[in-house]
Parts: C-alpha cells; structure tokens; sequence
C-alpha cells in the first residue's frame, strides 16, 4: 500500500464525502475498539479520533481513514483493517494538539502503514 493511501479512504469502504461518522461504533477484525469521536484532517491527512472508552483505559486512539475497511451506516459501525492489539500499540494519542502536529501525524501513518496486510474477512 503506498504511504499516501493510508491518509485516503479506500475506493469500496462506503464512505461518502461530508458524511459525519460521529458516534458510530469502531471494530477491528477481533472486536469492538470504541466510537468515533470526532473526524479531523491537518497537512491532508483525514483521521478519525477514537474513543475507546475503558477498553485502553479510556484513551483515545488515532486512526487515519486510510485503515477503514467498511463504513456501514445502518449499522452505524466502522470497521477498521487492522486487530484491536494492533489499534492499542499505535503512537500514544494524549492531546488534541497532537492532531495538528505534522510529526506526530507522520509517525501515526507511518506506523499504520507498515502493519502486515490482512485478508478481509469473509462476510
């Protein structure tokens, strides 16, 4: 996967432009993450940050949309490509600074970007 694709949405995830993901239910292959709480893009890269409430002793995680599988607004869930161990061993999120700082923001992709490839799962 390029480096610049983990900042996009893919092509077949199901996400619309303007479309507010705020609120919905984040999974990732093993299980639920958190909600989003709220969708940000600095330097052109769109992330989500995720709230995952007691699971990561109530930290929130940052996830660029590049990661997001499936968007299923019925459902109200976004799942992502990657396992909920994998979500808790991204670069530490602790301000809402850090979603402007370009440094961090690279790290984050960086980090995402070199996780193994997965299979989607069969549906």
């Amino acid at each position: 996967m390029p480096m610049e694709s983990i900042w996009s949405y893919a092509a077949d995830s199901g996400h619309e432009a303007g479309a507010d993901l705020t609120g919905l239910t984040v999974v990732a292959d093993d299980g639920t993450v958190g909600h989003v709480d709220r969708q940000a893009e600095h330097f052109g890269m769109p992330h989500l940050v995720v709230d995952t409430g007691v699971w990561v002793f109530g930290r929130s995680v940052l996830v660029p949309v590049g990661v997001v599988r499936s968007i299923d607004a019925r459902a109200r869930t976004v799942a992502l490509n990657c396992t909920r161990a994998q979500v808790k061993a991204a670069p530490r999120f602790r301000t809402d600074s850090e979603t402007m700082d370009r440094d961090y923001l690279v790290s984050v992709g960086d980090y995402y970007h070199r996780l193994p490839p997965r299979e989607s799962p069969a549906t």
